[in-house]
């Protein structure tokens, strides 16, 4: 059997839910066998202590965890909520209003050229207020799921730095 760790490709099913303002867990995504999670541990992106927590764990296996702000994606950062010319989002001197509404995330780049993502909040005739900040920064994040299948990443998705085929990327 297969154990989780560096350079592997891990499947796993999970339900993540959140802690809200009441102190209440409430489900806010589920990845089930119809649409698992598939990544390549060691190179997935994600927090340092969600991998850790997987580690060493095979096919089969249960897990249950949660994620404080600090282990995940930080916590909220107002600073990061910033009004952005309506001017930046127009081509030719028109804005796509489909794409310009409340609660669509956007692709944008900085000053430096960093690509972030950000979220649409509010709309003025003159402004574009953005959230910057992760979907779930600042929040407590709570997985409980099951590893479908661990296996060995081939020389190409290690090259690549990402799983391929089903549930991975497709060039």
């Amino acid at each position: 059997m297969t154990q989780i760790s560096a350079n592997k490709v891990v499947t796993i099913t999970y339900d993540l839910s959140v802690t809200d303002e009441n102190q209440e867990k409430v489900l806010v995504e589920s990845a089930d066998t119809d649409a698992p999670m598939v990544f390549l541990f060691g190179q997935s992106g994600l927090p340092e202590e969600f991998e850790r927590q997987l580690a060493d764990k095979n096919t089969g296996d249960a897990f249950s965890f949660s994620l404080t702000p600090e282990q995940a994606y930080g916590d909220y950062d107002a600073q990061a909520v910033v009004d952005i010319p309506r001017s930046v989002f127009e081509i030719d001197g028109q804005t796509d209003e489909d794409m310009l509404q409340v609660g669509n995330f956007l692709p944008m780049a900085d000053n430096q050229g960093h690509h972030m993502q950000g979220k649409v909040v509010e709309i003025s005739d003159d402004t574009v207020k953005m959230d910057f900040n992760h979907p779930l920064a600042g929040m407590v994040m709570h997985f409980d799921g099951k590893v479908a299948d661990v296996r060995e990443a081939t020389a190409e998705e290690m090259d690549h730095g990402h799983v391929h085929g089903e549930g991975g990327h497709q060039h």
